[in-house]
């Protein structure tokens, strides 16, 4: 591919990988963001509709069948699987790297404990790290 093409493409369109761009094709619905963002906090159908307070199917129409959900089941979805709203509303927009999602979202999930642990962790790293 030459530079022209690589250049014109966008930010959704391209991953580098090793100089070579490879092809990577985003959620396009909202039901695809819902169920990516699902499978990616590694969380069932059942659990998610459990939390947000609805039933298993009408949550599989929303992912698969194209359903809408109503605002308070958009909110609530968005809340449990930390989706940025930006994804959903403006999919134009380039979106963060998703290894920092990922670590992101499990962040949510922490409880306390855990997250003193992540804290701590993080502080030793930093502290040990090669200076630059």
């Amino acid at each position: 591919m030459n530079g022209y093409a690589i250049k014109n493409m966008t930010y959704f369109d391209k991953i580098i990988i090793g100089g070579e761009p490879k092809v990577h094709n985003p959620p396009e619905t909202l039901g695809d963001i819902i169920k990516s963002a699902r499978q990616q906090t590694d969380i069932t159908i059942e659990e998610l509709a459990e939390k947000v307070g609805i039933t298993e199917r009408y949550l599989y129409r929303i992912e698969n069948e194209g359903k809408k959900p109503s605002y308070d089941v958009l909110f609530k979805l968005i809340r449990e699987l930390s989706i940025s709203p930006d994804l959903i509303f403006y999919p134009e927009k380039p979106s963060k790297d998703s290894e920092i999602e990922n670590l992101l979202r499990m962040l949510y999930n922490c409880d306390e404990r855990s997250m003193e642990v992540v804290k701590a962790t993080v502080k030793v790293l930093i502290e040990t790290a090669p200076k630059k």
